[in-house]
C-alpha cells in the first residue's frame, strides 16, 4: 500500500475514534521512558481504551474533517491520546494518578462528550467518583426515602400492637 494510502486510512481511523469516544485526552509525553509508557499503557488497558501515540499531521486532518478546529493549536511536540469509548472518568483518573506518580506526563486538552476542555477540566473530571460509585449514590438517595418511609410504618404498627396487647392484658386481668 502506497505510503499516501497508508496515511488517509490512519486519518480516517482517527475521525471515527474522535466522533465514537465519549473522552479523548491528548498529552504531552516528553521524558517518560519505555517502561513508564508500558506501564501506563497496561492501567489503560480495558475494554473500550487505547492509548496510542499519533502524528501531529495527521491528527491535524483528523480534527479538522470532525470539527474540532480549537484543539489544533494546542497540539505542539509530541502528542499521544487516549480514547475511551465508554467511561470518561476512569481513564482520566488513571491519566492523573500516573502524573501525581512519575511527574512527567501532561496533559493538554480533552474532548469529553463532544465539548472540548481544558487540563484543569479534565483533572476536575478525574476528581469525580466512578461511575459506578456515582449510581451508589443515586441509588442511595432514591432509596433513603422509601427506608425512612418504612421505618415510620413500622414504628406505627409496633406501637398499635403494643396498645392493643396492653388492652388486651387490662382486659384478661380485669
Amino acid at each position: 500500500m502506497p505510503k499516501i494510502e497508508e496515511k488517509q486510512k490512519i486519518v480516517k481511523e482517527l475521525e471515527q475514534k474522535l466522533q465514537n469516544a465519549c473522552l479523548v485526552v491528548f498529552t504531552d509525553y516528553r521524558g517518560i521512558n519505555v517502561e513508564e509508557m508500558t506501564a501506563l499503557r497496561e492501567k489503560l488497558r480495558v475494554p473500550g481504551v487505547e492509548y496510542r501515540v499519533v502524528k501531529n499531521t495527521l491528527t491535524e486532518f483528523a480534527l479538522r474533517n470532525t470539527g474540532y478546529e480549537e484543539v489544533i493549536d494546542k497540539l505542539e511536540g509530541p502528542n499521544a491520546v487516549v480514547f475511551s469509548q465508554d467511561d470518561p472518568v476512569g481513564p482520566a483518573k488513571v491519566l492523573y494518578d500516573f502524573i501525581k506518580q512519575y511527574k512527567k506526563l501532561e496533559v493538554k486538552v480533552g474532548i469529553v462528550e463532544g465539548q472540548v476542555m481544558s487540563a484543569e477540566r479534565i483533572k476536575g473530571l478525574a476528581d469525580l467518583p466512578s461511575r459506578e460509585v456515582l449510581l451508589g449514590q443515586v441509588v442511595g438517595t432514591m432509596q433513603a426515602p422509601i427506608t425512612s418511609l418504612v421505618y415510620v410504618l413500622n414504628a406505627n404498627l409496633t406501637g398499635l400492637v403494643r396498645a392493643l396487647n396492653g388492652i388486651k392484658e387490662q382486659k384478661a386481668a380485669g
